[in-house]
């Protein structure tokens, strides 16, 4: 349990000030990224994060390194109703957190580097699946 704990303090503010601003610009030029707006489980605010994942049908898949301890996950938690902005274009729908799903094989189905990243960052991963109105 600590060296999650001390993976979560080390790399969340990198996310925050660094990963994050980059990514929500970045995003709607890469096919692996894709910016997740969340409302804001205290204020009611829109919170958009970028994520890397993959379009299948009708449904959009991630998997979170930091599982429930994440941000966006909680807000997803207190309400599944969500955007997903995917190579620009905003979509609406509802996140599904999926608890029983293989994260690690799951990751081996989505873009190489993200996972990696998520694979070497992450001590909680958790899978998630939006599908797309």
């Amino acid at each position: 349990m600590p060296t999650r704990n001390i993976r979560l303090r080390l790399i969340t503010p990198v996310q925050r000030y660094i990963a994050n601003p980059v990514g929500r610009r970045v995003a709607r030029y890469l096919n692996s990224q894709a910016v997740l707006e969340t409302t804001g489980r205290k204020s009611g605010q829109p919170r958009t994060t970028p994520i890397g994942g993959r379009q299948v049908g009708l449904s959009y898949w991630i998997v979170s390194e930091f599982g429930r301890k994440s941000q966006y996950v909680r807000n997803i938690e207190a309400n599944p109703h969500v955007r997903l902005q995917i190579r620009g274009v905003w979509h609406t729908g509802v996140a599904v957190l999926l608890d029983e799903d293989d994260s690690r094989r799951r990751l081996r189905e989505l873009p190489w580097l993200n996972s990696a990243l998520v694979r070497l960052a992450g001590s909680d991963l958790l899978t998630i699946r939006v599908d797309l109105d």
